[in-house]
């Protein structure tokens, strides 16, 4: 923290689970607020996730369009997916590529990270691009319907704007590779 800013730092008093699945591990915890008032909070623990920028140039990047049940709607997103626990994160990047895309990358570049939804969980998405790529054939997880598409990074950006891309690690990942042509 740096100097003249306040510390509204909440203290942990208790953490119990309130639900464990196979995605999401429900939190509500007891914490002791700045002022000494006691307050709970519920959260989501994700075990975290990555997004790849796959270019097949630098103007073109790679995009999925899948279903995604909890918004009822087909979405259009850069390929990604979560960590198995204990994964690094760019073994999982290399990982989610290949399953989803059907391409392998020979440069990888780590860009930085993302918290997607920091008022209900922990999650963070660390984002990669990956170059050099070249088709090697996809292997979907089971149950994972998906259409893979190349597109250029300009007219993704102008689906940004028409509303026909919404995912906001997706909306980001854009924007960076955007600024990384640039």
């Amino acid at each position: 923290m740096s100097d003249g800013e306040n510390d509204y730092t909440e203290y942990p008093v208790s953490s119990k689970t309130v639900y464990q699945g196979a995605l999401l591990h429900v939190k509500e915890d007891r914490v002791r607020l700045p002022n000494g008032k006691p307050a709970k909070r519920e959260y989501i623990e994700h075990q975290g996730a990555v997004l790849i920028i796959a270019l097949l140039d630098e103007n073109t990047v790679l995009l999925e369009r899948q279903y995604r049940y909890p918004v009822r709607q087909h979405c259009i997103e850069l390929p990604a997916g979560k960590k198995e626990r204990g994964e690094a994160p760019l073994l999982t990047a290399q990982r989610e590529l290949k399953e989803e895309t059907g391409y392998e990358a020979n440069d990888w570049q780590q860009l930085g990270s993302l918290l997607p939804c920091i008022g209900y969980a922990d999650e963070v998405i660390e984002f990669y691009v990956a170059r050099d790529l070249r088709f090697i054939g996809a292997a979907h997880d089971d149950g994972e319907f998906l259409d893979v598409f190349p597109l250029s990074i300009d007219e993704a950006i102008a689906w940004i704007g028409a509303g026909k891309i919404k995912d906001v690690k997706t909306i980001a990942g854009l924007f960076w590779a955007r600024h990384l042509r640039e």
